[in-house]
């Protein structure tokens, strides 16, 4: 048995994906560019700076892994009975949500997989189980793809999804690695920022924003677009960050698109090395306050190793903060389906990152 196979990687846009891949304002020189640039990521550190953060990555770090047993529930008792409020978010680990929006079942970022890595012997590995099987999911209305980094677009879960009739919204260019992986060109929707997309019988549409970040499988950088999102419902309206960086552009997203009942907003992987490309907690509550508020869930953390801090700092800071701030959040346990409408006070949560017995 091989040890890697190519087909992880993905393919290249060709034909008119590739025409409207070109045909994007943010697409020059080969590659997609973030409208508002960055002045320094990993590769603008200096040599030194690099040498010892990867050295770091690898080798140092403390308390990166859980010394605990994350809890991790069964979400499909929940999923047996309609959401009440129309609105309804399951937590199945790092930006893989299953959205209940008025009646419309979609899955985010989907990651089944045992590695957020191309080989499937090395790379950062879950902490905990996924709380149910893809093949036990209920009927899906649409998959949500933000981008092509591996903890967000795995090649195993989606060699299962595709055997479903199930429509995928995602960003220019992605569609190439979706049909290469099976899911038929039909089924898929690549929207650039701005472009919108509504469902057959109009009950929800997806709208491609922006986001501050970068793509790549490890064959060619920033070939494929990014994007955060909106999902608009009947009587719903969610945000999606997907991978970003704080932006100007969420004060446009605000005015063009809210308000919003949920805002999901990555908080884990963050550094000072790519503190423009992450938003991490601190900056993930500055720009909830940018989008104008609506309950937060917080994602992209408790999943994989993928950052320098410990397991729990995401969770453990943007807690803090939100208890001073008062802000609107939830910190759900693995597979626990939350009613942003029934949400208690943020000083109500259950700290269950800390303990066991603190679920």
């Amino acid at each position: 048995m091989s040890l890697f196979d190519p087909r992880v990687l993905g393919a290249p846009s060709r034909g008119v994906r590739r025409e409207r891949v070109e045909s994007s304002p943010r697409f020059k020189d080969g590659q997609f560019h973030n409208t508002q640039p960055l002045a320094s990521n990993m590769a603008g550190q200096p040599l030194g700076k690099r040498v010892s953060i990867i050295g770091e990555f690898f080798f140092g770090g403390k308390r990166r892994v859980p010394s605990i047993d994350i809890p991790v529930l069964d979400p499909r008792p929940a999923w047996a009975k309609p959401a009440e409020t129309g609105l309804r978010a399951t937590w199945l680990g790092h930006s893989t949500v299953l959205l209940e929006i008025d009646g419309v079942r979609v899955l985010t970022d989907p990651v089944w997989g045992d590695r957020a890595s191309p080989f499937a012997w090395t790379g950062p590995r879950r902490f905990h189980r996924a709380p149910v099987a893809v093949e036990a999911l209920p009927p899906l209305d649409a998959v949500l793809v933000s981008h092509d980094h591996y903890d967000h677009l795995d090649y195993p879960t989606i060699l299962e999804l595709a055997r479903r009739e199930v429509p995928f919204y995602t960003s220019l260019g992605v569609g190439a690695h979706l049909e290469a992986w099976g899911v038929s060109a039909s089924r898929i929707t690549e929207l650039d920022w701005w472009e919108e997309a509504v469902m057959p019988g109009g009950h929800l549409s997806f709208k491609a924003t922006p986001s501050r970040h970068f793509s790549g499988r490890g064959n060619g950088a920033n070939r494929t677009a990014w994007s955060s999102w909106v999902l608009q419902g009947e009587n719903h309206r969610v945000f999606f960050s997907g991978d970003t960086g704080l932006t100007r552009e969420f004060e446009i997203i605000r005015a063009n698109c809210g308000p919003f009942d949920l805002v999901m907003l990555e908080i884990g992987a963050f550094d000072p090395a790519w503190g423009e490309i992450h938003l991490g907690p601190d900056n993930a509550l500055v720009a909830h306050e940018m989008l104008g508020g609506g309950m937060l869930l917080p994602v992209h953390w408790g999943t994989f190793d993928l950052a320098l801090h410990a397991w729990d700092d995401p969770a453990e800071r943007i807690y803090t903060r939100a208890v001073e701030s008062r802000a609107r959040m939830a910190l759900p346990r693995v597979g626990e389906a939350i009613e942003p409408a029934r949400v208690d006070d943020v000083d109500r949560i259950a700290t269950w990152w800390r303990s066991p017995t603190a679920a």
